[in-house]
Protein backbone atom coordinates (compact mmCIF):
# COMPACT_ATOMS: atom_id res chain seq x y z
CA UNK A 1 0.00 0.00 0.00
CA UNK A 2 1.04 3.56 -0.56
CA UNK A 3 0.00 6.70 1.29
CA UNK A 4 0.30 10.20 -0.13
CA UNK A 5 2.24 12.87 1.76
CA UNK A 6 1.03 16.45 1.41
CA UNK A 7 2.11 19.59 3.19
CA UNK A 8 1.49 23.28 2.65
CA UNK A 9 5.01 23.92 4.00
CA UNK A 10 6.56 22.59 0.80
CA UNK A 11 5.97 23.65 -2.79
CA UNK A 12 2.70 22.35 -4.23
CA UNK A 13 2.89 19.95 -7.17
CA UNK A 14 2.64 21.69 -10.54
CA UNK A 15 1.63 18.55 -12.39
CA UNK A 16 0.13 15.10 -11.97
CA UNK A 17 2.33 13.90 -9.09
CA UNK A 18 2.39 13.70 -5.30
CA UNK A 19 4.85 15.60 -3.09
CA UNK A 20 5.72 12.28 -1.53
CA UNK A 21 4.57 8.72 -1.00
CA UNK A 22 4.97 6.41 1.97
CA UNK A 23 5.44 2.77 1.02
CA UNK A 24 6.10 0.54 4.03
CA UNK A 25 9.01 2.06 5.94
CA UNK A 26 10.16 4.13 2.96
CA UNK A 27 9.31 7.67 1.89
CA UNK A 28 9.80 8.69 -1.73
CA UNK A 29 9.68 12.37 -2.63
CA UNK A 30 9.00 13.82 -6.03
CA UNK A 31 11.61 16.02 -7.55
CA UNK A 32 11.43 19.35 -5.74
CA UNK A 33 12.66 22.67 -6.93
CA UNK A 34 13.17 26.12 -5.44
CA UNK A 35 9.53 27.24 -5.42
CA UNK A 36 8.11 29.34 -2.60
CA UNK A 37 5.29 27.30 -1.00
CA UNK A 38 3.08 30.40 -0.67
CA UNK A 39 3.60 32.21 -3.97
CA UNK A 40 4.74 29.38 -6.23
CA UNK A 41 7.52 31.66 -7.50
CA UNK A 42 11.16 30.60 -7.93
CA UNK A 43 13.29 31.63 -4.93
CA UNK A 44 16.86 32.76 -5.65
CA UNK A 45 18.88 33.79 -8.66
CA UNK A 46 21.83 31.46 -8.08
CA UNK A 47 22.21 27.76 -7.44
CA UNK A 48 23.09 28.22 -3.74
CA UNK A 49 19.89 30.11 -2.94
CA UNK A 50 17.84 27.74 -5.07
CA UNK A 51 19.39 24.70 -3.39
CA UNK A 52 18.51 26.10 0.06
CA UNK A 53 14.87 26.56 -0.96
CA UNK A 54 14.74 23.14 -2.57
CA UNK A 55 16.09 21.52 0.61
CA UNK A 56 13.53 23.44 2.72
CA UNK A 57 10.75 22.13 0.48
CA UNK A 58 12.03 18.57 0.75
CA UNK A 59 12.49 18.91 4.51
CA UNK A 60 8.83 19.88 4.81
CA UNK A 61 7.73 16.75 2.92
CA UNK A 62 9.93 14.56 5.13
CA UNK A 63 8.58 16.28 8.27
CA UNK A 64 5.02 15.50 7.16
CA UNK A 65 5.87 11.88 8.01
CA UNK A 66 8.01 12.61 11.06
CA UNK A 67 11.31 12.25 9.21
CA UNK A 68 14.33 14.49 8.77
CA UNK A 69 17.45 14.71 6.63
CA UNK A 70 19.20 12.03 8.72
CA UNK A 71 16.59 9.56 7.44
CA UNK A 72 17.49 10.18 3.77
CA UNK A 73 19.29 7.24 2.20
CA UNK A 74 19.30 8.23 -1.50
CA UNK A 75 19.25 11.52 -3.38
CA UNK A 76 18.99 12.24 -7.08
CA UNK A 77 20.01 15.75 -8.12
CA UNK A 78 19.54 17.52 -11.43
CA UNK A 79 21.56 20.67 -12.16
CA UNK A 80 20.88 22.98 -15.09
CA UNK A 81 24.61 23.81 -15.30
CA UNK A 82 26.48 20.82 -13.91
CA UNK A 83 30.08 22.02 -14.37
CA UNK A 84 29.42 25.63 -13.40
CA UNK A 85 27.20 25.04 -10.36
CA UNK A 86 28.31 21.74 -8.82
CA UNK A 87 30.64 23.18 -6.18
CA UNK A 88 28.20 25.84 -4.93
CA UNK A 89 25.26 23.41 -4.85
CA UNK A 90 27.37 20.76 -3.08
CA UNK A 91 28.38 23.17 -0.28
CA UNK A 92 24.73 23.95 0.48
CA UNK A 93 23.55 20.35 0.05
CA UNK A 94 26.11 18.88 2.45
CA UNK A 95 25.20 21.42 5.14
CA UNK A 96 21.84 19.66 5.58
CA UNK A 97 23.33 16.24 6.37
CA UNK A 98 25.49 14.49 8.89
CA UNK A 99 27.90 11.72 7.91
CA UNK A 100 27.46 9.17 6.56
CA UNK A 101 25.91 11.13 3.71
CA UNK A 102 23.11 9.57 1.65
CA UNK A 103 24.13 7.91 -1.59
CA UNK A 104 23.65 10.35 -4.43
CA UNK A 105 23.52 10.73 -8.18
CA UNK A 106 24.03 14.21 -9.66
CA UNK A 107 23.41 14.84 -13.34
CA UNK A 108 23.10 17.73 -15.74
CA UNK A 109 19.54 18.25 -16.99
CA UNK A 110 17.55 20.65 -19.09
CA UNK A 111 15.37 22.15 -16.34
CA UNK A 112 12.46 24.52 -16.88
CA UNK A 113 13.28 27.95 -15.37
CA UNK A 114 15.17 26.53 -12.34
CA UNK A 115 18.79 25.62 -11.63
CA UNK A 116 18.30 22.59 -9.36
CA UNK A 117 15.82 19.78 -8.71
CA UNK A 118 16.27 17.10 -6.04
CA UNK A 119 14.36 14.01 -4.96
CA UNK A 120 14.89 11.70 -1.98
CA UNK A 121 14.32 8.20 -0.76
CA UNK A 122 14.14 8.08 3.04
CA UNK A 123 13.72 5.22 5.50
CA UNK A 124 11.83 5.36 8.76
CA UNK A 125 14.02 3.59 11.29
CA UNK A 126 12.35 1.15 13.66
Amino acid sequence: MKKELRTNDGAAPVGAYSQGLVVGDFVYTSGAGPLDPVTGEVVGDDVAAQTHQTMKNLGAVLAAHGLGFDDVIKATVHLQHLKRDFAAYNEVYKSYFNQPFPVRTTVGSDLLDILVEIDFVAHKSA
